[in-house]
């Protein structure tokens, strides 16, 4: 099943994978290492991000690793940008009219 990639980090943990495999490609067991939860759940949250395509594994002898795919996180940046430029025009204006209302005090 294909999932959309807000699904993935609709999750806590899933964000928290995420931010742990921006630093460096791990083991599973690597992650689970940083969670209070059974190394299955953690495999779960993996396949899930897998499915979402926002982290690819690579098998390294015996060993899977799991990295992450910068470029599937710029769709997330691409649909947040709307909203910065939404909010930087917000405080632009809040900005004018403050300098407006201190000129005005002088």
């Amino acid at each position: 099943m294909r999932r959309d990639i807000f699904q993935a980090v609709a999750d806590p943990t899933r964000r928290s994978i995420i931010a742990l495999l921006a630093i460096q490609a791990m083991t599973p067991n690597a992650i689970a290492e940083n969670f209070d939860t059974s190394r299955q759940s953690v495999s779960k949250h993996l396949r899930i991000l897998t499915e979402c395509e926002l982290v690819k594994q690579e098998q390294q002898g015996r060993e899977i690793y799991y990295s992450l795919e910068i470029e599937k996180m710029k769709e997330i940046d691409k649909w947040l940008n709307q909203f910065r430029e939404i909010w930087e025009t917000k405080f632009n204006q809040l900005d004018e009219v403050l300098l407006t209302l201190k000129n005005q005090k002088k």
